[in-house]
């Protein structure tokens, strides 16, 4: 599993880089580091050795501790970072007895992982065990009906337009109603739903 340390060095060095007026290809010629390193490390695509970390403290005149204070200030800082899906495209993924579409797998470090998902087990023997994730999520009912299950609460019966946020560490079941029903499945980190 990736360390977040790489997003949060890089959000900091972005928001140094900035406050100087500086390019990447200035941070780049000042540190000796590549522009391509700088882009990847700012979008906490990659992370820094000691080497090159300590080439851009002396680059933006900051020490390791000032540049860790940085870090831990955590400013959001727009990073530019997009990814599109197009309809019924997205990486294969499974909740339970639900079959989806994974939106966004090529951005790394992601704060939440959206899916489209087809709702079709109609009784829990059929789905089967509940769906463990670590963190929290949010289903949207997009078409059909659903009943949503935790062990936590009372079935949830959900129609068109309505939604749960839930602790999905607590494990959940989504069973179709009627007949096949489409979720939003939106989940807390950068893994796919239910893969």
């Amino acid at each position: 599993m990736r360390s977040r340390l790489s997003d949060k060095t890089g959000a900091a060095i972005r928001r140094l880089r900035i406050a100087r007026g500086w390019s990447l290809a200035t941070l780049s010629e000042e540190s000796g580091v590549p522009i391509s390193t700088l882009s990847r490390v700012e979008l906490g695509q990659n992370a820094l050795n000691y080497d090159k970390l300590m080439r851009l403290c002396r680059a933006l005149e900051i020490d390791l501790e000032g540049l860790v204070t940085r870090e831990a200030e955590g400013a959001a800082v727009p990073s530019g970072r997009r990814s599109v899906t197009r309809a019924g495209e997205g990486a294969a993924v499974r909740i339970g007895q639900a079959e989806g579409r994974g939106a966004a797998a090529d951005l790394l470090s992601k704060s939440f992982s959206p899916t489209i998902a087809d709702v079709t087990a109609e009784t829990l023997e059929a789905h089967g065990p509940a769906v463990v994730q670590p963190g929290e999520a949010y289903v949207l009912v997009m078409s059909g009906a659903v009943e949503f299950h935790s062990h936590l609460y009372a079935p949830l019966s959900m129609a068109v337009g309505d939604a749960v946020y839930f602790d999905a560490a607590s494990g959940y079941v989504l069973l179709a109603r009627g007949g096949p029903a489409r979720v939003l499945l939106v989940n807390t980190g950068d893994s796919a739903a239910g893969s």
